[in-house]
């Protein structure tokens, strides 16, 4: 028997892991494994791909990114604008099917976020065996707890708050820590928690900018005389529209940034104390997986090929807490899972005198 593995969407850490397992878990069933080069175009005949054997192997559970490469762009698109999805050209998927034939895959792991595990689901209904593993920093994937890539982008943003901290103290001023998580606030909640900010932003809960002032003002009147503020890339005002970063192409969705230089700007502005901005951006993405993270991709990896050995098809490996399980592809894709605003995080923030701008 012979599976294929893919990735797409963006890269974050812990794929290598996923990758790892997925080949390791098929190995001991006397499977071989092959790795799809570029994300689903690698499909298409006469394809491209890679073996997977062991000696590939070495070294990727501690190592950021992906050996196989990925794709956020192009034919395989499955999200336009602002997160609107896209149907595949009927012709496309049959060339994706042949291509499979061709290569002699039996079953295919794709690992993904909504985007990919999308297209994913448009695969199967077509009649391709495939399971998907949950892949995003952004945590935004109903059906599943925890995504992987997710603990280690809130490390590298936590770590980020921590330096911050000093140099804010030291010369009295605001800092913005501007992360990423596009419409979900996970990353911002999560790592605002752990570093000890003062003003959290979430695109779940529009902001205001006078409580935001207030806030700052109130420390001032403590003593505390400097702030860090974070800042979700979907973060926005009350009433207000998204802050992109450019025009996003027609095939492409739209590229979130800026509003952490617009809340430092108003800042400023409305507070004359100086103020500054820090943009996180792909430093969230890449480098060395969490030991979480890679303990999960490892689960992970090795209950998706269960699922294929059990023909369990269409379906995607979950994370609900006390267990590893599966759930249909359809029901985690198109339902976007944001931070409650009256959940137990978000409550626990204001509990600490963080202000979340509302």
């Amino acid at each position: 028997m012979r599976i294929g593995v893919v990735t797409g969407g963006g890269d974050c850490p812990g794929l290598n892991a996923v990758i790892r397992s997925v080949a390791k878990a098929a190995a001991r069933r006397s499977w071989e494994t092959i790795g799809i080069i570029g994300g689903y175009d690698g499909l298409l005949a006469p394809g491209n791909y890679r073996s997977l054997d062991y000696q590939a192997l070495s070294g990727l559970l501690v190592r950021g990114g992906t050996i196989l490469g990925t794709a956020n762009q192009g034919q395989f698109t499955a999200k336009v604008g602002h997160g609107e999805h896209r149907q595949l050209p009927v012709e496309l998927l049959a060339r994706v099917k042949d291509g499979m034939a061709e290569l002699g895959l039996s079953a295919l792991v794709t690992i993904g976020g909504d985007g990919s595990l999308s297209i994913a689901q448009q695969f199967y209904e077509y009649g391709i065996p495939i399971v998907g593993v949950p892949k995003t920093i952004d945590n935004d994937l109903e059906g599943t707890l925890w995504t992987f890539g997710f603990d280690s982008a809130v490390a590298c943003a936590t770590d980020a708050i921590d330096r911050l901290h000093t140099t804010a103290e030291s010369h009295r001023r605001v800092m913005v820590l501007e992360v990423m998580g596009r419409y979900a606030g996970w990353i911002a909640l999560y790592a605002g928690v752990a570093g000890g900010a003062d003003v959290i932003l979430i695109p779940e809960i529009p902001f205001h900018y006078d409580r935001i002032c207030t806030a700052i003002q109130e420390r001032e009147k403590r003593g505390r005389h400097f702030s860090i503020v974070v800042v979700a890339e979907g973060a926005r005002e009350c009433d207000g529209e998204f802050i992109t970063a450019a025009s996003a192409p027609n095939s492409r969705e739209a590229r979130l940034g800026g509003i952490g230089g617009v809340v430092a700007r108003q800042i400023e502005a409305k507070l004359n104390k100086e103020t500054r901005v820090c943009v996180l951006g792909h430093l969230q993405r890449g480098g060395t997986p969490t030991s979480f993270d890679r303990a999960l991709c490892s689960i992970f990896g090795a209950h998706a090929v269960e699922l294929i050995a059990a023909k369990d098809f269409g379906t995607m490996v979950a994370f609900q807490g006390t267990q590893i399980t599966a759930i249909p592809i359809s029901e985690a894709v198109g339902r976007l899972k944001t931070v409650s605003p009256e959940g137990a995080f978000a409550r626990t923030a204001r509990a600490l005198g963080i202000c979340l701008g509302d």
